[in-house]
This record gives structure tokens, sequence and C-alpha cells, in this order.
């Protein structure tokens, strides 16, 4: 194996350990509750969403824009996404439920279509 290879994996895994704890270390506390958050939390609490947002829009585009149908099936993966988001707050369930939702409506309109 090629060191270089090694090399940039080494730094890439670094760099991305190194932006996801750094944030999490160097917010505030959490206030008790019933007091408003401060601004670096809700930041922080949304970007989940938009990551997970950002990156149905740059992986569907490409498939949505060679294939009309495909439109549907990323749609009502948004919409399922967004909603459960909005019901739970987690996005590990919004993750899922969105793939689920997108990958029913494509298998649906297979079938019918």
């Amino acid at each position: 194996m090629n060191a270089d290879v090694l090399l940039i994996g080494l730094v890439v895994g670094v760099a991305n350990y190194l932006f996801r704890y750094l944030p999490l270390r160097l917010a505030p506390a959490r206030q008790r509750p019933g007091m408003p958050r401060g601004k670096i939390a809700l930041l922080l609490d949304s970007i989940g969403i938009a990551s997970i947002c950002a990156l149905l829009v740059v992986s569907s585009t490409p498939e949505v824009m060679r294939d009309h149908a495909r439109l549907v099936p990323t749609l009502a993966g948004f919409a399922a996404l967004a909603l459960c988001f909005y019901r739970t707050k987690s996005i590990i369930y919004a993750t899922l439920i969105g793939a689920l939702a997108f990958g029913i409506t494509l298998k649906t309109l297979i079938i019918l279509g």
C-alpha cells in the first residue's frame, strides 16, 4: 500500500473526528429546563438535519435530472425526513424513515409503472 494513501486517510480521519468532537467540547453546558438556550446550542442542534438535507439534495439532483420519475420518491423521502425530525428531534430516526419512504415510494412506482 502506498504511504500517501495511508497518510491522507489518517489526516482525514483525525480532521473528521476533531470536526465532530471540538464543537461539542467547546459548546457551553446545557442550561436548566425552562431557561432559554444559547445561539451556539441551537446551531449545533441544527447541523444534523441541515447536513442530511444537503446530502439529499446533492445526491438526488443528478438522478432526478437524468430520470424525472425519481422526483416523486425524492420528495416523499424529504417530506418524511422533515416530518419525522420535526416530531422526534432525532436525526437517526428521521434519516431511517426518510430512506424507508424513498425506497417504498420508488418500489411502488416501479411496480405500478
